[in-house]
């Protein structure tokens, strides 16, 4: 007999879990507000590792810092025999001046690639940090209820390390994150702002992209604006290729299958009106969710782009740099703890979601270990999600009544886990 989630038991610690999540609500909200205020870039979250460091020790956690340049994990050993569960947040923030309203909004500002820029948490890191703070005084409190072993993993530089260096998940993964700690199985979380607040959504598999750099540098002829006959145009060339690339996702990939993004995001080329000049670059990104459709994209790009460029007498080098892989959930995994997930925010608030063309670095951990990561919802009730700020921009924004929900989750599962894997 086929026995739905709903039909399962509800877990025995969700009245602990939520009398637990809202006694420390209120300070998890004011920490979240400090990391919002003070965010950093990715490899340099020196005063953020410093704060969460602090604070975990503080609540007697074993406390390691440096993975990963500036990462922080924090063990909670319960002295018990039992699985090791890793549960992470991401601590960086992004290059992007902040324009919203609110009183805590980040005045922070710095360098990057040459140009001075704002620091924001434009994706809702600092909600990361919170909740997952929040969770280690949860499971604290209820440490006789555990077995085995929580490792927090307060990782950094999501969303890419510098030109040139190493970081991230990657990173953390590549200097025995998994291994060293003895991790068994991980869980994640990403807030959404435009998934109403209290809402979590999940995906079997596939939940979010795989992600690659590209470069495509277009070498022709320099000459005279006025004589383009006499050189090879690398800019009309580059226009050319940008519109058949668009091409592959439309006519030459199965989409039925799942989805795919080719995007150009940047475009150099040129000095004078009346220079055509003898090369152009463009930088994009390509996102995929089959790892056969994406090594079929791959290869369709490079085709596309060199063969357009031979039509017109220049030449097209394809660089497709190594990225993030798919973000896969266990099935078996995913499917044992979704009843978690309807402790945490009631059944009808928990829903299956179309797979994101987004990309996100927890996927290296769900290459070693089975993993699962959900969204969690921080859209105002009242907003309209056409008018919610989108991720990575100046006006995102997170309604904080949602931390809870996240707190609950993470608790649920790392409780469930424990007590179904003794």
């Amino acid at each position: 007999m086929f026995v739905s989630p709903s039909m399962l038991a509800q877990s025995p610690y969700t009245a602990d879990v939520e009398k637990n999540a809202q006694d420390v609500e209120k300070t998890i909200i004011e920490l979240r507000r400090f990391f919002h205020q003070f965010p950093e870039l990715s490899n340099s979250e020196v005063n953020t590792a410093k704060r969460i460091a602090e604070i975990m020790t503080q609540m007697g956690f074993k406390v390691d810092v440096g993975m990963a340049k500036t990462g922080v994990v924090a063990v909670f050993d319960t002295g018990k025999p039992g699985p090791t569960i890793g549960l992470r947040a991401d601590i960086d923030g992004l290059p992007v001046t902040e324009r919203t309203p609110i009183s805590f909004a980040s005045k922070q500002k710095t360098e990057f690639l040459g140009e001075e820029v704002g620091i924001m948490h434009a994706c809702g890191h600092d909600t990361h940090i919170a909740m997952l703070i929040g969770t280690a005084n949860v499971l604290a409190q209820m440490k006789n209820e555990l077995k085995g072993k929580v490792v927090f993993v307060f990782q950094p530089a999501e969303e890419g390390a510098p030109p040139g260096e190493e970081g991230g998940a990657e990173l953390m993964v590549k200097e025995g994150l998994i291994e060293n700690y003895g991790i068994d199985v991980m869980f994640g979380q990403h807030i959404s702002a435009n998934t109403d607040v209290g809402h979590i959504t999940y995906r079997v598999g596939g939940i979010m992209a795989a992600v690659n750099r590209m470069v495509i540098k277009v070498k022709g002829k320099q000459t005279h604006g006025s004589r383009p006959w006499s050189g090879v145009d690398p800019i009309t060339v580059s226009a050319q290729i940008i519109l058949g690339l668009q091409t592959i996702v439309s006519r030459q990939t199965e989409l039925t299958k799942n989805a795919a993004v080719i995007s150009i995001g940047k475009i150099k080329g040129g000095l004078r009106s009346n220079i055509i000049p003898e090369e152009v670059e463009m930088i994009g990104t390509i996102r995929t969710l089959d790892t056969d459709m994406q090594e079929k994209i791959h290869e369709d790009i490079r085709r596309t782009a060199t063969k357009i460029a031979e039509a017109s007498g220049a030449i097209a080098e394809v660089t497709i740099e190594k990225g993030y892989p798919v973000t896969y959930n266990n099935p078996e995994l995913t499917r044992k703890m979704i009843t978690s997930l309807y402790d945490a925010a009631g059944e009808d608030n928990v829903r299956v979601t179309a797979a994101s063309t987004g990309a996100e670095d927890f996927s290296f951990y769900a290459q070693k270990v089975p993993s699962m990561f959900y969204f969690v919802g921080g859209k105002p009730l009242n907003v309209d999600k056409a008018d919610a700020a989108p991720h990575h921009t100046p006006d995102f924004f997170i309604d904080e009544s949602g931390l809870i929900t996240g707190i609950k989750a993470l608790s649920l599962l790392t409780l469930d886990y424990m007590n179904q894997n003794k």
